[in-house]
């Protein structure tokens, strides 16, 4: 897993309308109209996150947040998650798994990562749905700050339609290998 992070915190992407999206970059939290009784998606990969929300053009994603949250409550979310498919050989039965992922706070789901083009690469990107307590978690405790990076994101896909790569990747966030440390969950072995 690759991400933007300090000694203390992580940096996660969603995107959101501009009722929610825009609120939260100033407040640095989500609005009451932010559901907390939904599952919400987080993930630490920019160009994943690109991909999702089309650059910021997708209807009710117009607004990009950088969510810089503390590596606790991000660790505690991976250690308290659940694949959000079933695994033969990591989980014992789907009878099993189902269990587990009805109990779970947090799902992991594992998608290929995206280049500039947003095209699919050969490895995997990590995004982590947070649901029930883990939302609540997330929401009211672990948020540091929260950041428009819109114009960021237009910036970027600029660029990359005018097919200036180079230009787009010196823009793009330092995301660096994620210390995973020992004894977490076998799901994060991707």
């Amino acid at each position: 897993m690759r991400a933007l992070y300090t000694d203390s915190t992580i940096t996660v992407y969603q995107a959101y309308a501009p009722h929610i999206g825009l609120p939260a970059a100033r407040q640095g939290r989500f609005p009451p109209a932010w559901q907390r009784d939904r599952m919400t998606w987080i993930k630490p990969s920019f160009l994943w996150m690109m991909y999702r929300c089309g650059w910021g053009a997708e209807e009710g994603q117009e607004t990009v947040l950088a969510v810089e949250i503390s590596r606790e409550g991000f660790e505690w979310a991976l250690e308290h998650a659940c694949l959000s498919h079933y695994e033969h050989g990591l989980h014992g039965d789907r009878a099993t798994w189902k269990r587990q992922l009805k109990r779970a706070p947090a799902r992991v789901q594992w998608d290929p990562e995206r280049d500039l083009r947003l095209q699919p690469l050969p490895h995997r990107s990590l995004q982590l749905g947070l649901a029930g307590e883990a939302a609540r978690l997330y929401a009211d405790e672990w948020i540091v700050s929260v950041t428009d990076v819109t114009p960021l994101a237009r910036t970027i896909h600029a660029h990359v339609q005018a097919g200036e790569l180079d230009a787009a990747r010196q823009l793009l966030p330092r995301e660096r290998p994620y210390p995973v440390h020992h004894g977490m969950p076998a799901h994060l072995s991707r």
